[in-house]
């Protein structure tokens, strides 16, 4: 009798964690769709602001186009007027970045930063956490005024940008923050997403703050973080025309 308690209540555990680990990768996947819509293609304006200290600030205008379920996605540059029309064009695991001015591509990496910025190529295609990493551990936590849980992933995938993440997400699947650390668990960058816009039931990230942890200078006697600030506007979930997510796009952009 003794055995068989011990067999149903070991059944019972086994049944719970299996229910935890459910529910935390079905949370994690909600967490993925709020940055990636594979059932639609999605554009929209993008600024990204760059602030240097002791180097002062860039602003960087450019317009995105991807399409989630191909895995591909395309970057035109509007402003600065000197960098008009430069582009990127992601297709699979390739990232070519095209020179308008010389009408070359060159392959980049998606772990390259975005134009010197604190963003990385990989910061404007879909978000695939579930796929990409194993949940160590998840906690309830509080961030600021939200219940929020606390998920430590880790992946050993090539090609990944940061193979350790700390990411602070809702019950809803909304991500507030992550910290981004190195295969040596050395932060990397924080980076923050106050707000989102929701468009027919879809969220879409507004605004994105990212605080290089390793890069800054010292002013005034403080040493001041470099950060970049994406600012997501006019999204958009309408077709977007085949020709855009290829290379003969790129080049006729300038002409």
């Amino acid at each position: 009798m003794r055995k068989l308690v011990s067999f149903i209540m070991w059944g019972f555990l086994c049944l719970s964690l299996f229910a935890q680990t459910s529910t935390d990768v079905a949370r994690l996947r909600r967490a993925d769709g709020s940055w990636t819509y594979v059932d639609s293609d999605f554009s929209a304006e993008y600024e990204i602001i760059q602030d240097t200290p002791g180097r002062g600030r860039s602003i960087t205008k450019a317009a995105v186009f991807r399409r989630d379920r191909n895995n591909i996605y395309t970057i035109v540059v509007l402003e600065p007027q000197a960098d008009r029309g430069q582009g990127y064009l992601k297709q699979g695991d390739t990232l070519w970045i095209y020179d308008p001015e010389s009408g070359q591509f060159n392959t980049t990496s998606s772990r390259d930063r975005f134009r010197n910025t604190n963003a990385r190529n990989s910061d404007f295609t879909q978000s695939t956490l579930a796929e990409d990493y194993r949940i160590l551990s998840v906690s309830s936590v509080r961030l600021g005024r939200f219940d929020a849980f606390l998920y430590e992933l880790e992946s050993d995938k090539s090609g990944i940008t940061f193979p350790y993440m700390k990411v602070w997400i809702t019950d809803d699947g909304r991500i507030l923050k992550t910290e981004d650390y190195s295969l040596s668990r050395q932060l990397m960058r924080t980076t923050a997403v106050p707000n989102y816009h929701q468009i027919s039931g879809r969220l879409v990230p507004q605004q994105i703050f990212i605080v290089d942890e390793l890069e800054g200078a010292v002013v005034n006697g403080t040493f001041v973080h470099e950060r970049t600030i994406l600012t997501v506007s006019n999204p958009s979930f309408a077709p977007v025309n085949d020709s855009v997510f290829s290379r003969t796009f790129l080049e006729r952009i300038r002409r």
